[in-house]
């Protein structure tokens, strides 16, 4: 995944009314998703939600984990741990980066 591709997924820009059409939840859902920590929207300066791209797909699987009858704290653990990977795979894809850059400088 290329950076850009990632920069805008993450980018903070819906409304939850936006999340909630998107993703057939109600409001009362996500901020209880919100309350159990599995979903971090930032908030404005009037403290209005506001979600990403890569949120609504978060929203997705945990209603469909919450489906599968897995409770929240599961949810919150599998997440969290997903989450570290992602960051992992990430920082091994700067380093090789670095690497590479190096190494074509010296040539």
């Amino acid at each position: 995944m290329n950076t850009n591709e990632s920069s805008y997924r993450d980018k903070k820009v819906m409304s939850i009314g936006i999340v909630k059409e998107l993703t057939g939840l109600s409001e009362r859902q996500i901020r209880y998703y919100e309350k159990r920590q599995l979903l971090f929207p930032e908030r404005t300066d009037t403290g209005i939600r506001k979600y990403s791209f890569s949120d609504v797909e978060r929203l997705m699987e945990i209603a469909d984990r919450i489906e599968e009858g897995v409770q929240t704290h599961e949810i919150r653990t599998e997440l969290a741990k997903k989450d570290e990977k992602k960051a992992k795979d990430v920082r091994d894809q700067m380093i090789r980066g670095q690497i590479n850059a190096h190494f074509h400088q010296k040539l």
